[in-house]
């Protein structure tokens, strides 16, 4: 079998070095909410999107949403967190 050099045209495809350290910011960030006092984060899903943390779920008080941020602004390599928290029920009030 013959293997050509790869080539690119436009951008090239992205580094498996920046997918496994997005990984490993969301398991740390997910960790941190994990075991942080405070906050039930059972309910809260961590993803990256570009270089920003993205939470969405639900938690049962305001209290545990700023928790939630503060958390994740803590760990390291965290530059900026969007936060999609809402209160848990509040999806169910607004159905018929």
């Amino acid at each position: 079998m013959v293997f050509k050099e790869q080539t690119f045209h436009g951008l090239e495809p992205e580094m498996e070095v920046e997918v496994a350290n997005r990984a490993r910011i969301e398991a740390a960030v997910a960790n941190a909410l994990a075991i942080a006092g405070g906050i039930d984060a059972s309910d809260v899903e961590v993803t990256m999107e570009n270089d920003q943390v993205v939470l969405s779920g639900t938690v049962g008080t305001v209290g545990e949403i700023e928790r939630a941020s503060a958390v994740a602004k803590a760990v390291e390599g965290v530059q900026s967190v969007h936060n999609r928290i809402l209160l848990g029920g509040s999806l169910a009030e607004g159905s018929p």
